[in-house]
């Protein structure tokens, strides 16, 4: 769990859950610009993800896993009756919603940066989906559960670079450490739990997301990367379950908007979450 402390008295706390494989030290270009105007900033490692614990072998990664792991973060770091904002970036963000749905009265307002979730289910995929499954996780086992091996940082940066080709290069390398570990004999893996590797055989369903939103009783403010972000095709549907929503946009931000427009996210997040 990093925490970054308020300046001054404090006024609430960010709790800020990243997405898909990424890690809790990626928000290190945004923390600091809340803490600068008294948000206290707590970003756990979701399991599996960055220094965060893996699960055993013969368990999985579960959505209600994360929202519970929340929960429990919440309970132990953020007395009640103190102001709670959640943030989360993608899949974060997903879980982020979840949460708010399940705790209302915990939550005193409510960020979704670009996490809506996948595109929708159909049930009639579901069979192939649970095979697929269970051939990627015997794979994985297979392979003992390690995670790529790349031969310098120079390769791995390389390869972030590939995923996050609008990124800029001096940005991806302050990542790396949050990201990969580096080996005795220099050369490095990826911190993610090969098991992110494999799709989860629970189908996601927009309406069951929208049954949790319709529960989120605090402003909800929802940030887009432009043109240039994920979008699923039914978004507007699913924000409009939000009883309390506003909408963002950082035009050119991206997906990862965290990393390539942290100026810009921070000064949209300080002027929702003091408002």
């Amino acid at each position: 769990m990093l925490e970054w402390e308020a300046a001054g008295d404090g006024v609430a706390t960010a709790l800020l859950l990243h997405g898909f494989m990424d890690a809790a030290g990626t928000w290190d270009l945004v923390a600091p610009r809340l803490t600068e105007a008294g948000v206290r900033v707590l970003a756990p490692d979701l399991r599996g993800f960055g220094d965060g614990p893996r699960i055993s072998p013969g368990a999985y990664y579960y959505f209600p896993d994360y929202v519970l792991d929340v929960a429990e973060i919440v309970d132990a770091l953020v007395p009640r009756g103190s102001p709670l904002a959640v943030v989360g970036h993608s899949m974060g963000g997903a879980v982020a919603s979840l949460y708010a749905g399940c705790f209302p009265d915990r939550v005193a307002k409510l960020v979704v940066i670009e996490g809506m979730g996948p595109p929708d289910s159909d049930h009639a995929h579901s069979a192939d989906r649970m095979r697929r499954w269970i051939d990627d996780v015997r794979g994985v086992r297979g392979r003992g559960r390690e995670s790529k091996t790349m031969a310098s940082r120079d390769d791995a940066l390389r390869r972030l670079a590939g995923n996050h080709p609008r990124v800029d290069r001096a940005v991806l390398e302050t990542r790396l450490d949050a990201l990969a570990r580096t080996r005795p004999d220099g050369t490095l893996t990826w911190k993610a739990d090969p098991l992110h590797g494999t799709r989860t055989p629970v189908p996601y369903f927009a309406e069951s997301f929208k049954s949790f939103a319709r529960r989120v009783t605090c402003p909800v403010l929802f940030v887009s990367g432009g043109p240039l972000g994920w979008h699923p095709p039914d978004e507007d549907d699913r924000l409009a379950a939000f009883p309390h929503i506003e909408r963002v946009e950082i035009p050119a931000g991206g997906h990862m908007m965290h990393w390539s427009r942290p100026e810009d996210l921070s000064r949209g997040l300080l002027k929702f979450l003091l408002s």
